[in-house]
């Protein structure tokens, strides 16, 4: 790599930086007691809203169609459903998920978000759940990327929870794309997956900095090209 192209990229991994400072992330706790029946529908808790029993959580505008529900989530001392999180992952997204019943359903960002879209989920059944990103509201406009999922494991982690679970562990995925999106449709067998810490604007489940190996490898180039400037400069 040339210091030109050094340059550019090292420029893009810092734009990649900002926008994940700017992400937004939701991890679906707290809209509902814990434990619960896995029967609240999300609704406006994400858009200046109210869950279907009247909670409000912080408004990034964003809004799920009717067919979202909160699903509890099994932890070492409550069980409350088929899936957990088996204290894999983030530490503090083990309470709560989201699932879709049924029907055809679509998340709306009115303001719109850029650089990508990343979540975790779990599909121990492998029915072909689908992610498709759009530039218009409720699946409209262009396609800007879409995924169909591969399954999971099933049942990975039920020694490490109560009354175990099928669907666990969860698998991370990250859609990357260029321009403004505005809405996200679920398509599949959509009453077969769960899924969690939806981070949009980043490719980085929670929207956080890069691991450490990821930070080692920008060091490290910043390190090289200051080693090339310095034999360029001995060379002249």
């Amino acid at each position: 790599m040339n210091l030109k192209t050094f340059a550019i990229a090292a420029a893009m991994s810092l734009t990649g930086l900002s926008a994940q400072a700017a992400s937004i992330y939701l991890d679906f706790e707290n809209i509902a007691p814990y434990p619960n029946s896995s029967n609240v529908l999300i609704a406006g808790y994400y858009n200046g809203g109210t869950s279907s029993i009247g909670t409000s959580g912080t408004n990034y505008g964003v809004e799920f169609t009717s067919d979202a529900v909160l699903l509890c989530l099994n932890t070492a001392a409550s069980f409350c459903s088929n899936t957990s999180r088996g204290g894999l992952g983030i530490p503090t997204s083990q309470q709560g998920a989201l699932f879709f019943p049924g029907g055809n359903p679509t998340m709306n960002v009115a303001a719109g978000f850029d650089t990508g879209f990343s979540f975790v989920y779990s599909d121990p059944f492998a029915v072909g759940s689908s992610v498709s990103i759009y530039d218009g509201l409720n699946g409209t406009g262009n396609l800007l990327a879409s995924v169909v999922l591969p399954g999971t494991a099933n049942g990975a982690c039920n020694g490490t929870i109560s009354g175990g679970a099928a669907y666990c562990p969860f698998n991370s995925w990250s859609l990357g794309f260029n321009g403004i999106a505005k809405s996200v449709v679920f398509g599949g067998q959509t009453n077969r997956q769960v899924f969690d810490d939806f981070t949009f604007g980043s490719i980085i489940v929670g929207g956080g900095v890069p691991e450490p190996a990821t930070w080692a490898l920008m060091i490290g180039g910043f390190g090289l090209a200051g080693a090339a400037l310095r034999r360029r400069k001995l060379a002249a």
